[in-house]
């Protein structure tokens, strides 16, 4: 006969597979955030150049965003669990070879290594909540606490890096992933199930280079585009040559026998449509939390323990929505949730862009956690429209083009904020525009949800 507790000990560990997850997910939104305040420091001590700098905050952005349709290839080939755990285990090495480097070419290939770890992780994370939570209530559920995990995890980078930079050293910004990618590795190893293997399932190699090219080159351009401005020789010459290279992707797609990502998968208005939300609630939430960095370090004089901490509104707000929006999905779908989160933050961003040239702090407050609760509030529907348009044998690549259309989305949202802060007569004025588009962005994101979104899960 079951004891009492026996129900209460299932609960906790019918979550553990989500925990292992979330730690991984976690553990690489956080590396994208956390080096930013840290690589001033890193310079001094490193006598690194301009471009090292440059290259050991985006050689991992690159990479990451580069291999996330080969992770999620490999993953459903060879099982989502299996490359989810040498993902994790390429990571948590990576960067303690980031945390020992002796000088910046060390660090910059550690970074590019452990780039490659997120970019295994992230498409198997999705893959793998969706196998161990079929039911649709514990599915969305699961969803949504990943989803909280990505907004969390990029605002509070800048306050922990902060913290760990002021006290116990730069070199803590790394080793804090160890324990984490160790916990991460043991509990999926014991309680998240295996995956599948699909051997029928040949890596198209082509197309994948094709991709990794693609969204290397737009990402690097991107980034440039902060720095250079759009009219820069060099970043019209890595968008159009990503362009080219997602034309061959297209058309190696057509021929392939196995191909990565089917193109009637694409058009699909859930799977594809879907992948849009997501790069557009990216390039607002994130482009908002850049824009906002930067007013309150260099316009405001805040710290970046303060500066931490002041966007800690848009924070608070991403777990509370996430938790919310699971449980409200089971009774009015995901469309709802939707629209309605992505036209609060994009209410939220217009009520930024209309506070003026100086606006109190106090003013801004709303405003932030406005975008942080519509974001987070909306992503648990985004992920599972896209999951649920792939059938099984693909969950891996749907995984892998929602998050690479959210990579993108991010970048687009920092290089624009970033170029209007600098090429504007006066930076407020950067600001104000820059939050307007984003507020455009959640628009076309609530529009685009009402055509695509199903209305019932």
């Amino acid at each position: 006969m079951p004891s009492p507790q026996s129900a209460p000990e299932s609960e906790r560990r019918s979550w553990t597979p989500l925990l292992a997850v979330c730690a991984g997910y976690f553990m690489v939104i956080l590396d994208v955030t956390i080096i930013n305040v840290a690589v001033p420091v890193v310079g001094r001590e490193l006598s690194a150049s301009l471009t090292g700098i440059q290259w050991i905050t985006d050689g991992y952005t690159l990479v990451f965003a580069g291999f996330l349709l080969a992770g999620g290839a490999l993953g459903d080939r060879l099982g989502n669990r299996r490359v989810f755990c040498w993902g994790v285990a390429v990571f948590t090495v990576s960067s303690a070879a980031c945390a020992l480097a002796p000088h910046a070419a060390f660090l910059v290939a550690a970074r590019l290594v452990e780039g490659l770890g997120a970019a295994l992780i992230v498409p198997g994370s999705l893959a793998l909540l969706q196998q161990a939570y079929p039911a649709p209530a514990a599915r969305s559920r699961a969803f949504g606490l990943w989803g909280s995990m990505a907004g969390i995890a990029a605002s509070a980078g800048p306050l922990v890096g902060g913290l760990l930079v002021s006290t116990v050293g730069w070199r803590w910004v790394f080793l804090i992933n160890l324990p984490v990618g160790v916990a991460c590795l043991m509990l999926t190893l014991r309680h998240v199930a295996c995956s599948p293997r699909r051997a029928d399932r040949a890596l198209d190699w082509p197309a994948q280079c094709a991709v990794v090219a693609a969204v290397a080159l737009l990402t690097a351009a991107l980034n440039e585009a902060g720095r250079r401005g759009w009219s820069d020789p060099a970043v019209i010459a890595g968008v159009s040559l990503a362009v080219l290279a997602a034309a061959a992707f297209a058309a190696r797609e057509r021929l392939a026998r196995s191909p990565a990502l089917p193109l009637s998968l694409l058009r699909s208005r859930a799977m594809s449509g879907g992948s849009v939300i997501g790069l557009l609630f990216n390039f607002g939430f994130y482009g908002m939390v850049f824009t906002a960095s930067l007013e309150f370090q260099h316009q405001r004089g805040f710290s970046a323990l303060r500066t931490g901490l002041a966007l800690f509104p848009a924070v608070a707000m991403t777990m509370f929505a996430s938790v919310l929006s699971g449980r409200l999905t089971r009774r009015t779908g995901d469309r709802p949730l939707v629209i309605s989160g992505m036209l609060l933050a994009a209410l939220g961003l217009a009520g930024w862009a209309s506070a003026g040239t100086d606006p109190a702090y106090p003013l801004l407050v709303a405003p932030m956690m406005a975008a942080g609760f519509g974001t987070s509030f909306a992503l648990t529907g985004g992920a599972a429209t896209v999951m649920g348009a792939a059938p099984p044998a693909y969950s891996g690549a749907a995984s892998a083009l929602f998050n690479t259309a959210r990579q993108i989305g991010s970048a687009t949202g920092v290089a624009l904020g970033g170029s209007l802060l600098a090429t504007a007569a006066d930076y407020s004025a950067g600001l104000r525009t820059s939050m307007a588009i984003g507020a455009l962005a959640y628009l076309a994101a609530a529009g685009l949800a009402w055509l695509c979104v199903p209305a019932h899960g």
